[in-house]
Order: structure tokens, then C-alpha cells, then sequence
């Protein structure tokens, strides 16, 4: 069940519609629709030979989500009409979160319409929004994993039997080459990588062992470009979300694109719902390296 919807405009103002109390907006919420899966493009190629046709592709069209309100008086019905174009501006691009019983998402699209009826008994407006991402994504929630673990070692009662030697160890990290990613989104997604380096590496290859993936980074060519291979606290960040592909090293505070150094035929990885296992691997250095994964977690519909 859909406990609320709020709205924020261009402007970050915010407004919440309450299903269950819409005294509180001056707005009540009849319907919504364009919440659900939505509908895929299939396309095809037709046999010439025989009474069939062979898959090509599937692509998600744009979602549409139309909002139908009704005004109450707050003071006026007017006031509440000026307030419904203020947040739902024309042209404008607006972010919608909806909270239901287990899902927290948002969404972001651009008002096609707000068209009142303001001749009616009960008027109220009807909002079209376009959504050119059609994915809803979790607010709640992000998926973090990291390819290194922290071991506690310090107990009580302690003691330090030396007076010039620091045997007291609080904790080790352990540095994994594979972990598993639980994903629980309904649409594969990229990722985020975070390959963090605490000495010289040299050549790092990142695999997903369930597809066979791989992707390697060039230490090469990242020398080329910047005039020394990865040395201690670099940080090479890859994105690998479609139409946000890149590759940046941080360097004493300062980002550089080093798209160039990922191997023409890396995959650039994208996680399912379920299991992901992802490992990685160094020519030189690779206890010197520690891996961050970071998501999004896309859902089909509300």
C-alpha cells in the first residue's frame, strides 16, 4: 500500500501528499497510474522461410506517471490551484518519493502537463509527468561491498607486557580476492568500483566469476598519462552505470580522467538480482589493494 508521495520541484521545495491525511496538503490524490513494470519494446526480425521471427531486442520506453488530484480549501481552492503549478511546474523537471509498506523510492521526471478543471464542481488537476529513466530507485538503501574485513582482536582483561613494544592489536584487516554480492533490485544495474591502493600496483584485474567477465586496469598506461603508475593512497574510481561510463584516478585531491588505461575488451559490469560473485588480481601489489562496490538499487515499479 502507498502510504505518501512527495514531490520536489527544480527549486527544492517539498511538498507531501499523505493518502491517509490530505487535510494536512490541502491536496487528495483519486489516482496514479504508470507505477507498475511498465511496457517493453520488443523488437523483432521477421523469416522469410517460416511462420515466425527471431528476437533482436527489448528496450523500456520512457515512463509516463499521471497524478490526478483533488483541491481542498487552504484557504482557498484557489491558493491550493497556484500552489499545485508551483510544484509541478511545466517543463520543469521534478523528483517523486513514494513510501509504501516495504519500499522506500524516488524517481525523477519532467511535468508534460498540469491541467485543471477549474469549471468543475470538484476541481482538482491532472499531472503528466515524464520519466525518461523509468527505473524507480531505493532511498532507503544502497548496496556496499567491500573486498577487505576488519577482525576485532582486542579483549578484556588486556594488558601490555612491554614498556617499549606496542603489543596491544585492536583489530587486522583481511584482505579478500572475492566476494559475494547479494543484489535484490528487479533490473540489472552498474556499479561503482573504489580500488584503493596502499603501496605500488601493478595491473589489476577485476572478474565477475559467474558471467566471466573481466575488466583489467593498465598501470601502463595510467603512467603515461599522469607519469607514474598507482602508488600509495590513489584511488581509481569506475563507474560502469550505461550513459555514466568513466574512469577517474584521485590523486592528492586532484581527479584525472584515465579512461584510456581499461583494456578495449573489459566488460563493463553490470549486477542481476541475486547472486554476484566479483574477485580481483594484481601482477605486483595485490595486498596492497582494497576494492569498494557500490550500487544502486533499481526497482521495476513502486
Amino acid at each position: 500500500m502507498i502510504k505518501s508521495v512527495t514531490v520536489v520541484n527544480y527549486l527544492g521545495d517539498r511538498l507531501k501528499l499523505e493518502l491517509s491525511n490530505p487535510s494536512d496538503s490541502g491536496l487528495i490524490v483519486t489516482s496514479m497510474s504508470g507505477l507498475g513494470p511498465g511496457k517493453a519494446t520488443i523488437n523483432t526480425n521477421s523469416l522469410v522461410t517460416c511462420d515466425a521471427s527471431l528476437f533482436n531486442t527489448a528496450r523500456l520506453s520512457p515512463r509516463n506517471i499521471v497524478i490526478s488530484l483533488l483541491y481542498m480549501w487552504t484557504p482557498l481552492i484557489e491558493d491550493t490551484r497556484h500552489m499545485v503549478y508551483k510544484f509541478f511546474p511545466i517543463k520543469k523537471e521534478v523528483t517523486l518519493y513514494f513510501e509504501t509498506d516495504y519500499r522506500k523510492s524516488k524517481i525523477t521526471g519532467y511535468v508534460e502537463s498540469n491541467e485543471p478543471n477549474i469549471f468543475s464542481k470538484d476541481e482538482g488537476s491532472d499531472i503528466s509527468i515524464i520519466c525518461p529513466d523509468p527505473y524507480f530507485y531505493a532511498t532507503d538503501k544502497r548496496l556496499s561491498i567491500s573486498f577487505g574485513a576488519i577482525k576485532p582482536l582486542f579483549e578484556f582483561p588486556f594488558s601490555n607486557e612491554s614498556l617499549t613494544e606496542k603489543l596491544i592489536e585492536f583489530s587486522s584487516i583481511l584482505l579478500r580476492p572475492d566476494r559475494v554480492i547479494e543484489y535484490e533490485g528487479d533490473h540489472e544495474i552498474g556499479v561503482t568500483i573504489h580500488v584503493r591502493t596502499s603501496g605500488e600496483v601493478r595491473n589489476i584485474t577485476i572478474y565477475n566469476t559467474d558471467t566471466r567477465e573481466r575488466m583489467k586496469i593498465n598501470t601502463e598506461v595510467i603512467k603515461s598519462i599522469t607519469g607514474s603508475g598507482l602508488v600509495k593512497q590513489d584511488e581509481v574510481i569506475i563507474c560502469t552505470v550505461k550513459g555514466k561510463k568513466s574512469c577517474m584516478l584521485l590523486r592528492n585531491g586532484v581527479y584525472t580522467n584515465i579512461l584510456g588505461c581499461i583494456d578495449r575488451n573489459a566488460s563493463w559490469f553490470q549486477i542481476s538480482k541475486g547472486k554476484n560473485t566479483f574477485a580481483y588480481e594484481a601482477d605486483f601489489g595485490q595486498n596492497d589493494v582494497e576494492i569498494e562496490i557500490n550500487s544502486d538499487i533499481a526497482y521495476a515499479g513502486v
